[in-house]
């Protein structure tokens, strides 16, 4: 491994540990309450205030896709697909919290995550990651990357539709 190919390996890596484990802690608070989390009935309020149908699948859906993607870029496995679930969520939440970008109320924590996401999808885990073992993931493909964003976006726009 070259000097350049180590030193982008490495910010990946770190891109990739703290993304993901900032997204696996949101998605337990979600899914378990760990954390000072609400927990899936906390999650399943909020959502049905935010205007989604009331019922268990988004606060589901919300909290496996932060848990389960950032558990994914964490380990650097199935990095687009971990990226795309982040991502799509990330859309979401910026459209509930739409008004204001910047803080207490705005969105630019979910903006920069989202960004971050994208990014990695784009480039990929780097060498450091899981996906280096997986045939199809060893050699990535900048398609790779742009059809998770693609899917992020599909996935995203039919929540919004759904959503009151």
């Amino acid at each position: 491994m070259t000097t350049s190919t180590t030193a982008t390996s490495s910010g990946l890596l770190v891109l990739r540990l703290g993304v993901g484990t900032i997204m696996a802690v949101h998605g337990t608070q979600k899914l378990f309450g760990w954390f000072d989390g609400g927990g899936l009935d906390g999650t399943d309020r909020f959502f049905t205030a935010s205007g989604y149908p009331s019922g268990r699948m988004f606060p589901l859906l919300a909290a496996l896709s932060e848990t389960l993607g950032g558990i994914g870029l964490i380990l650097g496995v199935l990095t687009p697909l971990a990226a795309a679930a982040i991502l799509g969520t990330m859309l979401n939440a910026i459209s509930v919290k739409w008004g204001s970008f910047f803080a207490p109320n705005g969105v630019e924590y979910e903006v920069i995550l989202a960004v971050a996401a994208a990014s990695l999808a784009l480039t990929g885990a780097g060498a450091f990651a899981l996906d280096r073992f997986l045939p199809g993931l060893r050699n990535y493909k900048l398609s790779y990357g742009i059809a998770a964003i693609a899917l992020a976006f599909i996935a995203a726009g039919i929540t919004l539709l759904i959503r009151n």
